[in-house]
């Protein structure tokens, strides 16, 4: 009877999963998408701590340890990340979650029965669960350090590909091996978390930064599978369904990305996009033009149509909310303003989206695109807010550059550009963009906060 309540309790918090999960696919209830899909996880550990476990009795200090320090560290978290850092934290709970999972593995197998083999589904679901995991947590705390500023690419690892294969074998024979002893060896055991924690860090180390987001999804779906492996471990469906629906979407996201940048998963892993490069474009002596205020402020408010490209450097000043103000002045004004929205811009999936929710932007405003692509033509000013790497036209005309091939937002079909950055400095994909130089497109430097403040400023004016 106990064991029926808690099934169908559990099929209860699975549906508000879902229901969850299709709630966070627009903008408008992804506020409400995720309380219900917190709600169901809310309900499914008061399950699983109430529900009768034999020889759990004297647990409940640790769990109750547990649920309070976890609690009071994800509260203070949220509560206290800036949205520049929230990529460094996804990164960081998905690490967490990889943590989780290796260390239930290792558990399971210190309490492993002795005199018994592994060649058996329990057995071999642990294994793959402490490979999974492990990789899963230091290859996020390495994305970590990434998005940080502190592990550079720079620091690459000699042939990277070979060493990763050359690892990959030896972590796939001892695993074979372990499951053909007559019993455990726990030695073997801490021999392949070791192998499976250096080979988190090979994994992510040769990978770029500007393929961070494209990381942190794949990292994603393998937090996903650790949880969904846990779940199969302990005979948990709620753990297994969880855990499948953030896999299965993590790698659906992964796999659009990739789409959205014109490579191959296996082309990010291995190609270094974003760990420099050269192009085969000569530059020359080249000329930047700068803007001015009262110059900009006059070509806004008497534009017909305006369209924004926010990117990185927007989020690090904290400026969605003063590019916000700019748009509903020039709006006032009768110009019509939307937003151009590349899919890897940031750190993370749907950062610049997050963004721009913050600050009230209604969700029709945004761009795709292709659909973007199609209106820069009859564009009168388009404004680059911190953006790089994703409006390069290199991608488009240098073979020998390393963004050759992806996709970005050709602004420079506009009729004029106008690019707010810090500096001259490269993007992620460490080359320098020739937009930057082009005959339509104004410079105007300085903090991206401060100068769109002193935009609205001479806007108002004007």
């Amino acid at each position: 009877m106990e064991s029926s309540v808690s099934d169908f309790i559990y099929l209860a918090c699975i549906v508000l999963f879902i229901v969850g999960l299709k709630k966070l696919s627009h903008p408008d209830t992804a506020r409400n998408g995720n309380l219900v899909a917190a709600t169901g996880m809310g309900i499914a550990i008061l399950v699983a701590i109430f529900y009768p476990m034999e020889g759990a009795t004297n647990n409940y200090t640790w769990i109750a340890g547990g649920l309070v320090l976890g609690s009071a560290g994800g509260y203070i978290a949220a509560k206290k990340v800036q949205m520049t850092a929230m990529p460094e934290m996804v990164s960081l709970f998905n690490g967490l979650g990889g943590a989780c999972a290796m260390l239930i593995s290792i558990v399971e197998f210190y309490n492993y029965p002795a005199q018994q083999d592994l060649l058996n589904g329990q057995a071999i679901t642990t294994l793959f669960a402490l490979f999974v995991g492990s990789i899963t947590f230091t290859g996020s705390l390495i994305a970590f350090g990434k998005l940080q500023g502190f592990l550079r690419d720079s620091l690459v690892l000699p042939f990277p590909t070979v060493v990763n294969m050359v690892l990959l074998l030896v972590i796939v024979g001892s695993g074979v091996y372990i499951t053909l002893l007559p019993q455990l060896n726990f030695n073997f055991i801490i021999i392949l978390l070791i192998l499976s924690l250096v080979y988190g860090v090979t994994f992510v180390t040769p990978i770029g930064g500007g393929d961070m987001p494209v990381v942190i999804s794949l990292l994603n779906s393998f937090s996903g599978i650790g949880a969904t492996l846990a779940g199969l471990i302990y005979n948990n469906q709620v753990m297994v369904v969880g855990g499948i629906i953030v896999g299965a979407s993590g790698t659906i996201l992964t796999i659009l990305m990739c789409k959205a940048m014109n490579r191959s998963l296996f082309n990010v892993i291995i190609g270094g996009f974003g760990g420099g490069g050269s192009s085969a474009v000569d530059s020359g002596e080249q000329v930047v033009k700068e803007a001015t205020y009262a110059d900009l402020a006059i070509q806004l408010k008497y534009s017909q149509k305006v369209i924004i490209v926010p990117g990185y450097g927007l989020a690090v000043a904290q400026a969605q909310h003063a590019c916000h103000e700019l748009e509903e002045l020039m709006e006032k004004e009768g110009v019509t303003v939307k937003y151009a929205i590349h899919p890897v811009a940031g750190r993370m999936p749907g950062h610049m989206n997050v963004l721009l929710a913050e600050a009230d932007v209604p969700y029709p405003k945004l761009l795709d695109l292709e659909d973007a692509n199609k209106e820069f033509p009859s564009t009168d000013v388009i404004l680059v807010i911190g953006a790089n790497d994703v409006v390069n036209p290199a991608a488009n005309d240098d073979p020998g550059s390393p963004i050759y091939g992806m996709p970005i937002l050709e602004v420079e079909l506009a009729k004029n550009v106008i690019v707010l950055k810090r500096s001259m400095s490269a993007g992620y994909a460490g080359i320098e963009n020739q937009l930057f130089f082009g005959e339509k497109t104004r410079m105007l430097f300085g903090d991206a906060k401060k100068s769109l403040n002193k935009l609205i400023e001479e806007t108002s004016a004007a």
